[in-house]
């Protein structure tokens, strides 16, 4: 199983938390893949004012069961009632919650604050990233209680820790691999407030849709790129030299083309990329140069990735990158299904051709 990466963690970024959850995902279809039986339910439950909800006697008492000296823990407490600049130190104001805005330890502070939010069932999984939380939930036979529980109980651990979720924000997606009729499964109320359930949502920059493709996705992408072609154009008629030209593609066009590709491209479809590919050529024709095409680039940027996480040992999912007696190549992720091709996989590939 795939370690959750936290926000505001030197070793995990958005993208390890992309590849985490779409990985976790697909480790679930895999391993439980029984179409008359089992369907995935999300929840995505944005906190409302991170930061200011921090309770720094709560923070101490959760520091000091981590094991943190004591004298480490009053530091801290110090740090959250007590402002000094340069040699002068302000009088002691003693603050029932928040921590400071802005401050490069308020993130780390905030981490160690909500660590002990974990999922109580082996059916459901808690996946946090700064103030974001999934609650992914494994139903079989219809049995959707050990989900709801674990709804119940993130809504009382956040009462509990004086952190609000955020209702209006929070959806709820159903990923129903049954082939029979529609079913109907119960609604998710937090606070008295019934969540939006959605076919979609967008998630760190990535749009994930109910039926686990990525059309959304990358139609949204190319819509979006295309609109800057028009500005390439304007540029061309300014007769500008071509590696302008190219330059502004590579900032304004192939960025939005590439955002997070580590982690779609390896399951889209042959006609999502022929949708984003479309968008190249015509940034070719505008410029009159050969542009690297997407495979190419994911390929780059799927050996570039694999290689950091082998070589930082405190990288949560560096344990998925173990070689072969050889040493030479890494083993593969053994799966049962043709489902298994997000990140990890698809790395282990590019190493091993690259070996």
């Amino acid at each position: 199983m795939l370690a959750a990466a936290s926000g505001w963690n030197e070793h995990c970024c958005s993208l390890d938390q992309l590849f985490s959850l779409a990985t976790q995902l697909d480790f679930m279809i895999d391993a439980n893949y029984k179409p008359k039986l089992r369907a995935w339910l999300f929840s995505l439950n944005p906190w409302s004012s991170a930061f200011n909800t921090i309770i720094p006697s709560l923070l101490t008492t959760k520091l000091e069961d981590l094991g943190l000296h004591t004298s480490l823990c009053d530091w801290i407490s110090n740090f959250l009632t007590r402002v000094r600049v340069g040699n002068c130190a302000s009088s002691t104001l003693t603050l029932s919650t928040g921590s400071p805005q802005g401050c490069v330890r308020s993130p780390l502070l905030y981490s160690l604050y909500t660590y002990d939010c974990t999922a109580t069932s082996s059916s459901t999984i808690i996946v946090k990233f700064a103030d974001d939380t999934i609650v992914m939930g494994l139903i079989s036979d219809n049995d959707e209680r050990a989900y709801l529980e674990e709804i119940k109980h993130l809504e009382n651990w956040c009462q509990e820790n004086n952190l609000l979720l955020n209702v209006s924000k929070t959806k709820e997606l159903i990923v129903d691999c049954s082939k029979k009729q529609e079913r109907h499964y119960q609604p998710v109320r937090i606070s008295g407030t019934t969540v939006e359930r959605v076919d979609s949502f967008r998630y760190l920059g990535v749009h994930n849709s109910q039926d686990l493709s990525w059309s959304l996705h990358t139609n949204s992408l190319a819509k979006k790129a295309r609109q800057h072609l028009y500005h390439l154009r304007r540029l061309r008629d300014f007769r500008l030299p071509s590696k302008v030209l190219r330059n502004f593609y590579t900032c304004t066009i192939e960025s939005i083309l590439m955002g997070n590709i580590t982690v779609w491209f390896g399951n889209s479809t042959k006609q999502n990329r022929q949708v984003l590919q479309r968008v190249v050529r015509s940034a070719e024709r505008i410029t009159h140069t050969e542009l690297p095409d997407l495979q190419t680039i994911y390929y780059k940027r799927c050996q570039t990735k694999a290689r950091r996480i082998v070589k930082d040992p405190t990288h949560p999912n560096n344990r998925l990158f173990s070689l072969l007696r050889s040493g030479r190549r890494f083993r593969s992720l053994k799966t049962k299904t043709e489902r298994l091709r997000s990140f990890f996989p698809q790395a282990i590939r590019a190493l091993n051709r690259g070996n």
